[in-house]
């Protein structure tokens, strides 16, 4: 049991997957940075200064200035504004993937039009049955 494990283990897609995975999670904290830093607070401007964050639904009645107010004195909140910031990063990860896989999809199909153009034709198959024929008709007489 511990030899099949070593060998499922060694097999290159279970470390593809660990890589893929290590870098996926590099690479949405970043995402997340950008969104959180960049785009919201830019958002956010635009739509009079709101941090998305603090956008909230009280559900004890009472008005609360931010979430981490609302959430220090207990209060149970909707706090809708970090799913929309959540939706952002979503999207964005998604958008930025997308275009990296589809620069990789082109790349892969400029390489394998270059391989096609080196390749020669093969003949038609009324031509090499001619020559097959011709090299019948050498051989009997």
């Amino acid at each position: 049991m511990i030899k099949e494990f070593q060998d499922f283990i060694a097999k290159g897609n279970v470390l593809d997957l660990a890589v893929a995975l290590i870098m996926g999670t590099a690479f949405t904290a970043i995402v997340k940075a950008i969104v959180n830093n960049i785009i919201m607070p830019f958002v956010g401007w635009i739509l009079g200064g709101r941090n998305f964050d603090d956008l909230m639904i009280s559900l004890d009645g009472q008005v609360y200035d931010s979430l981490v107010q609302a959430q220090e004195a207990g209060a149970p909140v909707i706090a809708y504004g970090t799913v929309i910031t959540a939706a952002i990063n979503f999207i964005a990860v998604a958008a930025i993937l997308f275009m990296i896989i589809k620069a990789y999809n082109q790349m892969k199909a400029n390489e394998e039009a270059v391989e096609e153009e080196a390749a020669p034709a093969e003949p038609p198959r009324q031509e090499v049955l001619l020559e097959e024929i011709r090299d019948a008709l050498k051989n009997r007489g």
